[in-house]
């Protein structure tokens, strides 16, 4: 299980094919890599189903290949396209493929990504996320990064050449990889990448992100959004690089509506606005982990998140549920519109 889908295998996958499996989407949420959260958030696993088998199917009206099958319709069971289901669904059919072990040997050795890949051998799961970005808006980790300058906006930054305090466009869109399975996220260089990515290819997996981005981008445009950074996650097997987990939701992207933000990151706020203990005990974790033997920070971590107030779990399932609606256009939830949620997540 993850930390926000139970994770349910029909076929496994072996050495020679995928198996077949379901993601059952869950009212779980995480921030800060922390794990599940204290609370659940009504509607967000169905919102995040619907919306993510959304994409997925534009995906493959686009010809970019997918692990996705269909989701569960909740009244026969039967695996069908989205526009059959009856209602929100909670479960997506997904081809499955290998996931070996990352061992960790230690704070100088690392990571062992031949072992990695030795187990995975030509059908495994990257161990990367390739993250797009359209966009780079207040608290983005770009931000940490890099410098306005890097991308030839020299004219927007400060006189210390510092990002200013508003969203800003990029050019074009900006690709990056990041670790997947390591305990914490590393940002790494192309180089770097490339080994961790084994056979796949990094310049295909830079295409197909370009081409995810491209699909998401214009989808959310049509419904009124704008997409501002995103990510996904690839298959390998027999030499041909497919989409894999979930794509395009308001857990992997970040959107906005009419200048105001839709994503987790509303959450995220929430948390450094009203629980910094906890919020500062979780960068202190991630920060002294380094050079021990274990790569766990969670383990070195003395404080726990507290749970939202109702007001804010209602604000946040509605909006969650009010983006779906209008991103698919199709009304999954009887909820008030975007600008309604928005307005109630502002006056929290």
């Amino acid at each position: 299980m993850t930390s926000v889908k139970e994770f349910r295998v029909d076929e496994p996958a072996t050495a020679e094919g995928l198996g077949r499996g379901r993601f059952v989407f869950t009212d779980a949420y995480s921030v800060f890599d922390w794990g599940q959260m204290p609370d659940a958030i009504p509607n967000k696993g169905a919102s995040l189903c619907a919306m993510g088998a959304f994409n997925f199917e534009l995906l493959e009206r686009e010809g970019v290949p997918t692990h996705y099958r269909g989701v569960e319709d909740t009244d026969s069971g039967d695996v069908v396209p989205l526009e059959e289901a009856t209602a929100p669904p909670t479960e997506m059919a997904i081809d499955l493929t290998q996931v070996p072990d990352l061992p960790y040997e230690g704070p100088h050795a690392g990571y062992d990504y031949e072992s990695f890949h030795a187990a995975g051998g030509e059908n495994y799961l990257v161990p990367l996320e390739v993250v797009f970005r359209n966009r780079v808006p207040v608290g983005s980790s770009l931000r940490t990064r890099a410098a306005p300058a890097d991308f030839g906006l020299d004219d927007l930054a400060g006189a210390d050449g510092e990002w200013p305090d508003e969203p800003v466009d990029l050019p074009e869109p900006v690709v990056e990889f990041s670790t997947k399975y390591e305990q914490q996220d590393r940002y790494l260089a192309r180089a770097e990448a490339d080994e961790v990515a084994g056979v796949a290819d990094v310049d295909a997996l830079e295409s197909l992100a370009r081409d995810v981005n491209r699909v998401v981008t214009e989808r959310a445009e049509a419904a009124g959004f704008v997409h501002e950074d995103g990510k996904i996650e690839c298959l390998y097997v027999d030499g041909e690089l497919r989409v894999a987990d979930v794509v395009g939701t308001f857990d992997e992207n970040r959107f906005s509506y009419g200048g105001r933000g839709i994503s987790k990151e509303v959450v995220r706020q929430w948390y450094k606005a009203n629980d910094p203990d906890w919020v500062a005990a979780v960068k202190a974790a991630k920060e002294s982990v380094a050079g021990r033997d274990i790569d766990d920070w969670r383990e070195l971590c003395d404080e726990s998140p507290d749970p939202l107030p109702a007001d804010v779990v209602e604000a946040v399932s509605d909006l969650y549920a009010a983006g779906t609606n209008a991103y698919t256009d199709r009304e999954w939830f009887d909820v008030p519109d975007v600008e309604a949620a928005l307005d109630s997540v502002d006056a929290l």
